[in-house]
């Protein structure tokens, strides 16, 4: 099901509050270009003081408040005289360097008039999957939080490669509101909720709560935006939600003109609630936050071991070895049989070492190379299951 009809079907309210959002102290805002921009890649600065002015509200209620928020690149269209976004890199790289200054800028007034003030924080992929770059990140947006800012986050588009097709910031979302502990996520589009088709078709139903992944089986869930400046779809929002509620965050996801209304606990949108345990922040981001730099295949021994009695891999499991890697980077294991990956983990020796260990025993290893080859390959307490 794409966000592309543009049309927000409101949904009757029932009087009812949702606890979760009412109850949420710390919240993080996603707003797509869609949302914010018009047809022709302008700000739209209606639809930007509107946020503004629920947000703005919040913050002075004494929530805290992290807005991530897409149109850099939309936003500089109008100003470069592009008729659309245009497809080649650089291109996209120019007008997000024009359209960003503008975007912020526009906060920044909308929230001054709030007595907010704003900080811009810039991202790339590389910056939620590398630990160290991740645990910088989480210091500057806390101690933003800790000094009354409104964090305003977005991917850095002016240097991005692939990253910037990143699920038009869903799933960097996500890992921001997992990042800062956050009590509450909310994705804003031009959708008013969850549909288990089209939801330009009558026929079909909105998902007023998603409990779990079987109450995703009856949708139909597509990739297109809506024509013009966006790029994600609700494919990405739903992967968001997955993401967000497996580290423990419900997420309510509306049409960005329904924020006031969502915000305030009414029961419109789609609710997914949060799982019951939270993960250690570690095995979150081994799982979500980081990119395999290699994949080591295992043989069906191996995979039982790593799965059902959930030990540590070892060499003499492997069967063979992709991708150029380091110590401690990130790499997944892969069933060789099948070449699904099962589980993701922070592995103990360089690429180039791995090959003359495949198969051996870390006993053999030891007597013949040394005491340092008796390590495992990846300790069970690096490993986590996809």
């Amino acid at each position: 099901m794409g966000s592309g009809t543009g049309a927000v079907r409101h949904s009757a309210q029932n009087g009812r509050v949702r606890e979760v959002v009412t109850g949420a102290r710390r919240i993080v805002v996603k707003v797509g270009s869609s949302s914010l921009t018009t047809a022709a890649g302008g700000i739209d600065q209606q639809r930007v003081d509107a946020l503004v002015d629920v947000l703005g509200k919040l913050a002075t209620d004494g929530r805290e408040v992290v807005l991530v928020s897409s149109g850099a690149i939309a936003a500089g269209l109008a100003p470069l005289n592009l008729p659309k976004r245009p497809r080649d890199l650089a291109t996209q790289q120019a007008a997000a360097s024009v359209g960003q200054g503008l975007l912020i800028g526009r906060y920044a007034a909308g929230f001054a008039r709030h007595g907010r003030t704003v900080g811009q924080v810039l991202l790339t992929v590389d910056d939620v999957t590398r630990r160290a770059h991740y645990r910088n990140a989480y210091r500057t947006l806390r101690k933003l939080l800790d000094l009354g800012a409104l964090p305003i986050v977005n991917e850095n588009d002016t240097v991005a490669t692939e990253e910037i097709r990143f699920g038009d910031n869903d799933r960097l979302a996500a890992l921001v509101a997992a990042l800062v502990h956050a009590d509450l996520l909310v994705l804003l589009s031009d959708v008013d909720a969850l549909y288990t088709g089209d939801p330009a078709d009558p026929a079909s139903r909105r998902l007023e709560v998603v409990r779990d992944e079987s109450d995703l089986e009856a949708v139909a869930i597509g990739k297109a935006g809506r024509a013009g400046v966006g790029t994600g779809g609700m494919v990405t929002k739903v992967e968001a939600a997955r993401i967000a509620t497996g580290f423990g965050i419900p997420v309510v996801l509306t049409a960005a003109p329904l924020a006031g209304p969502a915000l305030e606990g009414a029961e419109i949108g789609t609710l997914f609630e949060a799982a019951a345990r939270r993960p250690t922040a570690r095995l979150f981001w081994l799982a979500h936050a980081t990119a395999p730099r290699g994949r080591l295949h295992l043989d069906p021994g191996a995979v039982a071991a790593v799965v059902v009695r959930r030990k540590s891999l070892l060499p003499a499991g492997i069967t063979s070895v992709d991708g150029s890697f380091a110590a401690g980077d990130p790499v997944d294991l892969v069933a060789a049989d099948s070449g699904v990956p099962i589980a993701r983990g922070l592995v103990n020796y360089d690429a180039v070492e791995l090959p003359a260990l495949l198969g051996r025993t870390t006993a053999d290893l030891a007597a013949a190379l040394g005491p340092e080859y008796e390590r495992e390959v990846v300790h069970r307490d690096d490993l986590v299951l996809l």
